[in-house]
């Protein structure tokens, strides 16, 4: 069994951060990519950053400047830094991992989610 375990969300005033991180953990063989995805309350979830095991980085135009993503390979955590949030950075934040369990292929595997609000 593989999960990934979030940490990090709360209630944040706009202009403030947040760090998010996510532990994957359990029978795995490798790694390809790590990543945040989020959710807001009527809206499809969309890709908010994405990290593969080689350091390259896909950030979403929305958050780019803002937010950062980085990797310890060595944990197979993942952390998202949120600088400068806007109320609209308001969501359910999921972390994503594409990865190859042991006696699996590769497969998505996602959290459970954790909320982040930013007041204005």
């Amino acid at each position: 069994q593989v999960q990934l375990v979030e940490s990090g969300g709360g209630l944040v005033q706009a202009g403030g951060s947040l760090r998010l991180s996510c532990a994957a953990s359990g029978k795995i063989l490798s790694i390809n990519s790590m990543g945040w995805y989020r959710q807001a309350p009527g809206k499809q979830r969309e890709l908010v950053a994405v990290i593969t095991s080689g350091g390259s980085t896909i950030i979403a135009d929305s958050v780019k400047g803002r937010f950062t993503i980085s990797r310890d390979n060595a944990k197979n955590t993942v952390y998202l830094q949120m600088n400068t949030l806007k109320p609209e950075d308001t969501a359910v934040y999921y972390c994503n991992s594409h990865l190859m369990g042991r006696g699996t292929a590769v497969s998505d595997y996602w959290g459970q989610g954790t909320q982040v609000t930013v007041s204005s």
